[in-house]
């Protein structure tokens, strides 16, 4: 998916808290979730929904992928916010409560209804018992549909399903890796879901690291200060660059030209760790490319 967008983090923020969007435009985010659902009031929704449209409409959030959390796609607060978002110049809807392939595709049907854009991507929440048992049918849809996108919706999973949130998440293990087999069946990004630890620094950190190892793309953040260790521990380590500088050198040299497996630093390396390599050194890249916005206010820095 060397196509796709930078996603190391993505930060919620209140749709209904205007001081918060306001921040949202210099934060060093890779994506901003403008939520509708879970943060907002009932009786500010209406309110929350104008706002995020006109802070779309506004622009002013540079590099950031803009995304926009809805309500429940079949009740009227959802209905209501993919009408007001199908004008708004954003590049994903996020929907919540999706149980299975016939969600997915009436949310596209409605989105397209709507009237949004062809590039505007569809994102669904994995957050019930039954999205998890319907992974595959689920992913499948982006054969046909906008569906581009999962986000892990870890405590409304735990809350569904009884199963406790520890440190180290050993019982959600199966969740996780089930969730990016079916992300990679079909070319989606997967996002981790988010840490609820505020203060703990060492547990934001190993959450991220076992996303990481575990294939995600990047993780779904609550507040800047979780920016600096989600966006290093996603990026290519400097030890990770140079190992791959070294397989696609060793490659390129003519002595190992038309050869399937080659010794590199001691290692047996093959053709598949080459694109493996390339594919880490153009994500480098592009890393390297954004701005460099300095870090938010009481930001921690992160660790990789």
């Amino acid at each position: 998916m060397t196509d796709a967008p930078l996603l190391r983090s993505a930060l919620y923020m209140p749709g209904s808290n205007a001081r918060a969007i306001a921040k949202a435009r210099a934060l060093p985010v890779d994506a901003i979730v403008l939520d509708l659902e879970d943060s907002v009031a009932p009786e500010a929704k209406a309110d929350a929904r104008a706002q995020i449209v006109a802070a779309f409409n506004d622009g002013g959030f540079g590099p950031r992928y803009r995304v926009a959390r809805i309500n429940a796609h079949d009740g009227a607060w959802g209905r209501a916010d993919l009408a007001a978002l199908a004008q708004a110049p954003l590049d994903a809807v996020l929907a919540p409560k999706i149980d299975d392939a016939a969600d997915v595709r009436d949310l596209a049907d409605v989105m397209a209804g709507a009237g949004f854009a062809d590039d505007v991507a569809l994102w669904i929440m994995v957050e019930t018992p039954l999205a998890v048992l319907n992974l595959a049918q689920i992913a499948a849809c982006a054969a046909d549909t906008p569906l581009a996108g999962m986000v892990l919706g870890l405590n409304d999973l735990a809350k569904d399903s009884g199963i406790a949130q520890l440190p180290g998440r050993a019982a959600f293990q199966p969740v996780l890796t089930m969730a990016v087999l079916a992300a990679r069946a079909h070319g989606l990004i997967v996002l981790d879901g988010v840490c609820n630890a505020l203060d703990d620094e060492d547990r934001l950190h190993a959450e991220c690291r076992q996303a990481r190892d575990g294939g995600f793309d990047g993780k779904t953040l609550i507040h800047p200060r979780q920016i600096a260790t989600a966006n290093a521990i996603f990026a290519p380590s400097p030890d990770e660059i140079a190992e791959a500088e070294a397989i696609v050198a060793a490659f390129d040299d003519p002595a190992h030209a038309g050869r399937g497996a080659i010794r590199v630093d001691g290692k047996m390396v093959e053709r598949l760790h080459l694109a493996q390599a390339e594919v880490l050194l153009a994500r480098a890249r592009r890393i390297a490319a954004r701005p460099q916005d300095p870090p938010a206010e009481g930001q921690a820095q992160g660790r990789n």
